[in-house]
């Protein structure tokens, strides 16, 4: 049977009449290759509350199950409910499906074992001990690669009217179902079509990973299941791209599948959405490359770099009509800032890659890079300062001489690895694009800043008349090393500042005591070089010394402590009914990384200063719910409270009262009210 043959709306059909007569012909005790059981989260419901039901399926190994849209050919479950008197059912939530293309024919399906999850409301006034029967025809289609079966079953349960308690192993099997359900996505999808094509954007922050991106349309016949996708990052949107199917609809559902087994549900309204680019997507790679190029460029001019670039350029004008000399230093140095930025560009692609969610200066995130770079600085700035003399580097009697390749390398890995701190204009996005372009072209972005900070040492090197332009050497340039030393100094000062941001009064107190030895230590050198000793052997020993302590220093000293904007405890249930037990006023709040309003309310209203002054006075104490990735103590938690996603935002006043629900927009005047 080919799609020539049979649309596939008409085979869809024919397979679900078939499944429909076997399964009316089919006895109800044969054996079945997806065995389904009916569950309850709590054997004795609340009379007036709701419970959880889970339809368990559990496939034979090569067997498979269909999604609530099983794709181009095949048959989700069929249910046919019987309840107790005056019971109700809510609407089922299914986990994320995989793809399982077959003769062309995409298939929305579960390979393993997998749960429907749904809500029954326990009508009101039901005695305790009441029977509450719950009782399911179902039907289903299970499926290999080869063959299929039609198969059926009553789905049967008992429960009985009681205290709503919930035995520590089903909340363990129904946390682990949840943890597996497509989530609720807090902001607005749009979609437009044109013509034969349909374009889907997604609020996702860069931030939050997406591989591999799939949207799973639970809306029939609007994309063509098989179709390939393309999906585009641009700004805080995922925008994905496939074929169009039959006429437009006016709103577009399904799930979003980010990897892993990860998704989020999704409701698109008619909108505008940007075109993607070229498949080979080359024109967002040229604007990425040269944001990049501009942006290395521009970092020339901070404090921490431009006195390495102000050095190295006077040792070019000292090279004269030495054509040979300037080009060959400014490639060694132009080498070294581009193989330091290839270098930690592929790291952190890497890094991305193993699931670490970091991001450009990553690693000024570890405590032990930033002790080694403030001692690094600290030897600059004393260089600058004439405490001591550094050939290669450019500094003191070296003025006179010729630095060579060797030190233009060098000085080169020192520019760029004390520029990673920085971004800015044109940088930030060239460096979020590198984040999501496939490796060839990330690393070429990498690359790109890296020519850019080089740039105006490259140009001087092959353009003559930039270095006759340049001030003659003399003795000026030692008092304009001097000048230059003091912004390397500042950028100490703000290094031992970050060392105690992140370490606390430990960090601080080490690195200023090895500040201090290696400065002491450098004042000797300077010492022997004044007299005309030699001071290899004591310099290569002091750089020894000065690794092994950044290598060997306990971690208890460096210790990392995290820094929130907001002081808050993380949530937990036991933690909150101790609270309100003690009458203790609570900002409960749940938010998400991939969730946009949860992050601008969170920078506008509840990090401002003025609310954490009044939460604080008046002893609120702010509990954070992160539910960024899947949390069954917080799903469970937003169910009870007739939630399905974030964000929630409850206020527990002073005392047992119920908590008030904030609108899901905040602003600082509503906060500090509450606290009043």
């Amino acid at each position: 049977m080919t799609r020539q043959g049979l649309s596939l709306p008409m085979l869809r059909d024919i397979l679900m009449t078939v499944a429909l007569f076997w399964a009316f012909v089919t006895p109800v005790h044969a054996q079945t290759n997806i065995t389904a059981t009916l569950a309850a989260e709590s054997q004795t419901p609340k009379t007036g509350t709701t419970v959880l039901l889970a339809i368990d399926m559990q496939p034979k190994p090569g067997w498979h199950g269909y999604w609530r849209n099983p794709g181009d050919a095949g048959v989700g479950i069929s249910l046919n409910w019987t309840l107790p008197a005056g019971a109700t059912l809510g609407p089922m939530r299914w986990p994320v499906p995989e793809k399982l293309v077959v003769a062309g024919l995409m298939n929305h399906v579960f390979n393993g074992d997998h749960a429907l999850l749904l809500p029954v409301a326990i009508p009101k006034g039901l005695a305790p001990g009441s029977r509450l029967p719950i009782r399911a025809e179902a039907q289903w289609l299970a499926c290999t690669d080869k063959i299929c079966v039609p198969e059926r079953g009553t789905l049967s349960l008992d429960l009985t009217v009681g205290d709503g308690a919930v035995t520590p192993t089903d909340r363990a099997r129904f946390d682990a179902w949840r943890a597996k359900l497509a989530l609720p996505l807090g902001g607005q999808a749009l979609f437009q079509r044109d013509g034969t094509r349909v374009r889907i954007a997604v609020p996702l922050p860069a931030s939050v990973s997406a591989t591999d991106p799939w949207f799973f349309a639970e809306t029939e016949d609007a994309i063509a299941y098989a179709a390939p996708q393309k999906a585009e990052r641009v700004g805080d949107k995922l925008i994905v791209e496939t074929e169009a199917k039959g006429s437009a609809a006016d709103r577009l559902t399904g799930v979003l599948a980010t990897g892993d087994g990860r998704g989020f549900e999704i409701s698109a309204m008619p909108g505008v959405v940007p075109a993607l680019q070229d498949d080979s997507g080359f024109t967002t790679i040229l604007a990425a490359l040269a944001g990049a190029i501009l942006g290395g460029l521009l970092l020339n001019i901070m404090p921490c770099v431009f006195p390495v670039i102000s050095l190295k350029a006077m040792s070019l004008a000292r090279a004269g009509g030495d054509e040979r000399a300037a080009k060959r230093e400014a490639l060694a140095y132009t080498g070294g800032v581009m193989l330091t930025c290839l270098a930690l560009g592929g790291l952190l692609l890497g890094l991305r890659a193993g699931g670490a969610t970091v991001g450009w200066a990553f690693q000024l995130q570890e405590p032990r890079v930033i002790l080694l770079l403030l001692l690094l600085v600290t030897a600059v700035a004393l260089n600058l300062a004439h405490v001591f003399h550094l050939r290669g580097f450019g500094g003191g009697e070296a003025l006179a001489g010729k630095d060579g390749a060797a030190g233009s390398f060098w000085t080169g890995v020192l520019a760029a690895f004390v520029a990673t701190p920085c971004t800015g204009p044109f940088m930030a996005a060239a460096l979020g694009a590198a984040l999501v372009l496939p490796l060839p072209a990330a690393l070429a972005i990498f690359a790109g800043l890296g020519f850019g900070l080089a740039l105006p040492f490259l140009m001087i090197g092959f353009v003559p008349a930039l270095r006759r332009r340049m001030p003659k050497p003399g003795a000026w340039m030692a008092r304009f090393q001097l000048v230059l030393s003091i912004p390397m100094f500042l950028t100490a000062l703000a290094l031992g500042w970050l060392l105690w941001r992140q370490t606390g009064t430990s960090g601080l107190v080490l690195g200023a005591v090895a500040a201090a030895i290696l400065a002491i230590a450098l004042w000797g050198i300077g010492r022997r070089q004044a007299t005309g000793k030699s001071a290899a052997l004591f310099g290569a020993s002091l750089l020894a010394a000065s690794l092994a302590v950044v290598a060997l220093t306990p971690a208890s000293l460096l210790a990392t402590q995290k820094a929130t904007s907001v002081a808050g405890e993380a949530f937990s249930e036991t933690k909150l009914a101790s609270l309100r037990a003690k009458g203790t006023p609570v900002f409960l709040y749940f938010t998400a990384d991939w969730c946009l309003t949860c992050k601008v309310n969170e920078k506008a209203a509840i990090e401002r200063e003025e609310v954490t002054r009044a939460f604080e006075k008046a002893g609120v104490v702010v509990m954070i719910g992160d539910w960024t990735n899947a949390d069954p103590a917080i799903s469970r938690f937003l169910e009870a409270r007739g939630r399905s996603g974030v964000p929630l935002y409850l206020f527990y006043p002073k005392g047992s009262a119920d908590p008030t629900e904030l609108p899901q927009v905040l602003t600082p005047s509503m906060l500090t009210a509450l606290a009043r």
